[in-house]
């Protein structure tokens, strides 16, 4: 073969040194990265812990540690500059905040804020960072957390003590529907005797009325509000937020079932405040309960969308895909609301468990049929029959539990009635005598007291 010639020998050391001068002046020249600006400031307050979240539009470095005499925690944030957004730090806390006393912050040098809660008494603080999500930027999240942890059994006992519950219209209970009906469709009559108008409002059958009846033993029912907090849920077209409506309509049916003197009710929450899903469970079982019922409002992608369901545990998949959808939203409610991931509570590892006992499940399934069947006297059924998917905060393994969608919030219609206090009265004593059936129909087993 011929020897390479120079000429050749030229040609490439001309392509070798072309091709990396080319790959140079393609390779992008990346921004500098956008420096940290603080957007918002939000706080909420709750006896069992103040938050307060500070949203920015980028990761943040901090650092914290806390003081006596008088008691403060310190957060110095790195690589921001004080804004109009941290000035209003202090209007930002209530008067009657259980642990903040005042907010202020200033920059403490350059490139370096530093915010200061004074406190009115000695906590365990958590502060850590939130990552994009539903719609949120970046978060750096300061929890206040008392010393010692508010036990729900015993509020739930002060509670009683407390209120003097005045008596009123107790909730009427017709013959029960036995569980092999099906619950009724849209614009047929419901098993428990009553029809819906077009405007939803009930029409008696005073034919089949009877006194309310009055149960044998102790019972406790954990209502369980959707949402809360950093986490509104769904938010309807005309501005009403998941959270609002399920927390007003959990607290009239927790005033409902609290006529009959032999049930106590405990709330997951009794304010504007987000509670990890594992939590809402721990709660339940903390108050020894026989029921858990989660509330919660409906959305879907079409408004067109609409009624009332009940989902129960599934293990197995989703009765339906939308079901399958649904759960999955449900579930993502600690990524919106913001959990500490940091914090590991062995506790909680062990309450979330699969529903695994054949009579809870049984339990809840017959729940669910009757609470579903009272519903369809007072809004159309998304579907006739009880739905299942895999809902996380009805997974524990003790308690009969169930998951109400009162209806859809992404409907204009029915937003409407949800925000309507005579449309929630009316779907909060539809639950109640859904759930008063079923403890008339089976009793749970008698407990040691707590009380």
């Amino acid at each position: 073969m011929p020897d390479k010639t120079p000429c050749r020998v030229a040609r490439r050391r001309f392509l070798n040194f072309f091709g990396a001068t080319l790959v140079i002046s393609v390779t992008p020249v990346f921004a500098e990265e956008a420096r940290p600006t603080l957007l918002a400031v939000r706080v909420w307050p709750a006896e069992e812990y103040t938050r307060v979240t500070l949203e920015l539009n980028a990761n943040v470095r901090f650092s914290h540690f806390t003081l006596e005499a008088p008691d403060r925690l310190v957060v110095d944030i790195e690589g921001i500059e004080f804004n109009a957004a941290l000035k209003s730090l202090a209007g930002k806390v209530a008067a009657n905040d259980p642990y903040i006393r005042l907010l202020r912050a200033g920059q403490y040098k350059p490139g370096m804020v530093r915010l200061v809660m004074e406190l009115k008494t000695r906590v365990k603080p958590q502060v850590f960072t939130l990552q994009p999500v539903g719609g949120y930027g970046h978060r750096l999240v300061l929890d206040v957390y008392p010393e010692v942890p508010l036990d729900p059994l015993l509020a739930l006992l002060q509670e009683q003590r407390d209120n003097d519950y005045p008596p009123g219209e107790e909730i009427r209970l017709e013959d029960a529907p036995t569980e092999e009906k099906t619950p009724p469709a849209e614009g047929k009559q419901p098993a428990n005797g009553k029809e819906s108008g077009k405007d939803g409002k009930i029409a008696n059958n005073a034919a089949a009325s009877s006194p309310a009846s009055k149960l044998k033993q102790r019972i406790t029912i954990t209502l369980d509000p959707g949402h809360g907090g950093e986490d509104p849920g769904a938010i309807g077209r005309g501005g009403n937020r998941e959270k609002t409506v399920t927390l007003a309509i959990a607290r009239r049916l927790k005033a409902k079932l609290e006529r009959d003197p032999n049930v106590r009710v405990a709330l997951t929450r009794d304010g504007d405040f987000f509670v990890p899903l594992g939590t809402r469970i721990q709660k339940a079982r903390r108050v020894q309960s026989d029921l858990f019922v989660s509330i919660h409002a409906d959305a879907w992608i079409k408004p067109e969308a609409r009624g009332s369901s009940v989902f129960v545990l599934s293990e197995k998949g989703a009765s339906s895909s939308a079901a399958r959808w649904l759960a999955q939203k449900e579930n993502n409610a600690d990524l919106v609301g913001g959990v500490n991931i940091n914090v590991k509570d062995p506790f909680l590892a062990r309450t979330l468990l699969d529903l695994s006992q054949t009579a809870t499940k049984n339990d809840s399934l017959r729940l669910a049929k009757l609470v579903l069947g009272e519903l369809g006297g007072v809004n159309r059924l998304h579907r006739e029959s009880v739905e299942q998917a895999g809902f996380a905060v009805l997974k524990a393994p003790d308690i009969p539990s169930i998951l109400v969608e009162t209806a859809f919030i992404s409907n204009p219609e029915e937003e409407r009635k949800l925000a309507n206090e005579k449309y929630q009265n009316q779907l909060a004593e539809a639950l109640a005598r859904g759930i008063l059936r079923y403890l008339t129909q089976n009793p749970p087993a008698v407990k040691s007291p707590i009380a």
